[in-house]
């Protein structure tokens, strides 16, 4: 093997010289026994290919990772509803939930959600979309807001009036 080595000094320089055969056992015996590899996937280094394009870095963390893909950087993405739904919660939770399908001015489709007690969706009608997900509806990653184009306010809300798009009532 060293006479391998030297060989190969005019071809790679001093060096580097690759190291074809690994670790060298200072003690020749007539039985070698292979080193057996273990199972965990603790090193960035035993992944393969594939596993590495997919999963790119483990130690990267997700804070930075923006969550609502569809609105394409913006708070609001204007819609149009293609279709009025609704769908059952995950368990524990037993409900029906409004939700509707919705084509984004930037031509992606998404789920949204529509809060409150009632609505007046229909297809066609003009909607205001923002991100956040409802928390037990599979799929459903953006919510419609309220009181903006063609969706009217919840009627007769009090409490919480800005989020439901219902105006000040006028005391006299």
């Amino acid at each position: 093997m060293l006479f391998f080595q030297r060989s190969l000094l005019p071809i790679f320089g001093a060096r580097q010289i690759p190291r074809l055969f690994g670790r060298i056992p200072s003690i020749p015996s007539a039985v070698s026994i292979p080193n057996v590899r273990s199972f965990q996937n603790s090193s960035i280094l035993m992944r393969t290919l594939n596993q590495s394009m997919k999963k790119k870095n483990k130690n990267v963390s997700n804070t930075n990772q923006q969550q609502s893909l569809s609105l394409e950087g913006g708070p609001f993405r204007r819609g149009v509803c293609t279709r009025v739904f609704t769908v059952k919660p995950k368990k524990p939770n037993s409900a029906v939930r409004k939700v509707a399908r919705v084509r984004l001015s930037s031509g992606r489709f998404v789920t949204a959600y529509i809060p409150g007690i009632g609505h007046n969706a229909q297809e066609h009608a003009v909607v205001l979309v923002r991100g956040g997900r409802a928390q037990d509806c599979p799929g459903v990653q953006y919510h419609i807001i309220r009181g903006v184009y063609d969706i009217a306010g919840v009627v007769g809300r009090v409490s919480s009036r800005s989020k439901y798009g219902v105006k000040k009532p006028k005391t006299t």
